[in-house]
């Protein structure tokens, strides 16, 4: 029988494995199987700041500047991210959760004729077109009608992003997929999803399992929610397992977190906080026996890390975390830690100095 590993081991295992010895910009997406993006840049882009760690000399900007040359696909998975098109693939044709109207059906195939004639589209160029006019967004604001219609375009799968130009999704008409249609496919795919999942987050406590899965059937693939407890039973058969402290523990059959190759390195890290390393809040409080939350989106008055606090890794430790901005072309660093104050160590100190140093090359500042 396979050792037990510990808490210890899991925690290891789990920094060890993502944070890899940096490679190539298409090697690390294809390692990761799946980069989460978000548009705050506090210092950089969510997506920017995941790469860094995992590719040689990344600088900010370079997955938009690449991303047209590197047969990936801007889509849905557990969340809004950038993944291998073979990847995304598995998820077409997509069924939203919401049929479009009959007038908004015509409209999507107007403009789908329009971007296939053009081959590519600016928003901008399918309003002056079309002229749908405004419409309330998730926000309860007002957006362009036509920015919405081409949104759920390419969630359905009738377009894709073919690049960004200035940071504004330029469309291009998606090659149609063939459905999935018979029982044994669906299943096929599901399970190929929940493997891609794991490889990204393992090891997973088995609730953090359950809840990726949900944000994969809810934004990935909503069509196959049906297939949700099947699915889920057969991977927790196919995953390794152990109970730890009575956690259920899930990871990919063909690792052994216990191995001694599992060692982290003594670098210190500002993680964002999409980071594969401390995504999983739940599993971050087993880990590290704390509290972390995001806080863009919580009022000032009540916000106890800050804005978009860093998570600050020291060797397999997050002892504090970071709030870093640019000011008059200086990057402007302000720390908390969870013991009060920072280690004494003059090897923290120096590792510290040397991650600020490296975020600065990232951000492009002198």
């Amino acid at each position: 029988m396979p050792t037990v590993p510990t808490l210890e081991q899991l925690r290891r295992h789990a920094i060890a494995r993502t944070l890899f010895t940096p490679t190539t910009l298409p090697r690390a997406i294809a390692r990761l199987g799946f980069v989460q993006a978000d548009p705050i840049r506090a210092p950089a882009r969510a997506q920017d700041l995941t790469l860094r760690h995992r590719v040689r000399d990344y600088r900010a900007g370079d997955l938009e500047r690449r991303y047209a040359r590197l047969g990936l696909e801007e889509d849905f998975f557990v969340n809004y991210g950038f993944l291998p098109r073979a990847h995304a693939a598995l998820m077409h044709p997509r069924t939203p959760r919401q049929a479009f109207t009959p007038e908004r059906a015509v409209q999507a195939a107007a403009v789908l004729e329009f971007v296939r004639a053009r081959g590519a589209v600016h928003p901008r160029e399918v309003d002056a077109q079309f002229a749908h006019g405004k419409t309330r967004n998730w926000f309860g604001g007002s957006s362009n009608a036509s920015t919405q219609l081409l949104d759920a375009m390419h969630y359905g799968g009738l377009l894709r992003v073919q690049r960004r130009d200035s940071g504004t999704r330029v469309y291009a008409v998606r090659d149609a997929g063939t459905e999935a249609a018979d029982a044994p496919a669906i299943a096929a795919r599901m399970d190929a999803l929940i493997d891609l999942t794991v490889a990204k987050y393992a090891p997973l406590p088995a609730a953090s399992l359950g809840q990726l899965l949900s944000h994969l059937l809810r934004g990935g693939a909503p069509q196959w929610a049906a297939e949700r407890a099947a699915a889920l039973a057969r991977a927790r058969l196919r995953l390794a397992r152990a109970r730890i402290d009575g956690v259920d523990w899930y990871w990919p059959a063909d690792e052994n977190p216990a191995a001694a190759r599992w060692r982290p390195d003594d670098s210190v890290r500002l993680l964002t906080p999409f980071d594969p390393v401390v995504w999983d809040r739940r599993r971050f409080e087993l880990f590290w026996g704390w509290a972390y939350r995001f806080e863009a989106y919580t009022p000032a008055p009540r916000r106890q890390l800050g804005y978009y606090a860093l998570p600050l890794l020291w060797h397999e430790q997050v002892i504090g975390w970071g709030n870093l901005s640019v000011a008059g072309g200086a990057l402007v660093a302000q720390f908390g830690y969870v013991a009060g104050k920072p280690p004494r160590a003059a090897a923290f100190r120096a590792a510290l100095d040397e991650e600020l140093a490296r975020m600065r090359a990232f951000l492009g500042l002198a």
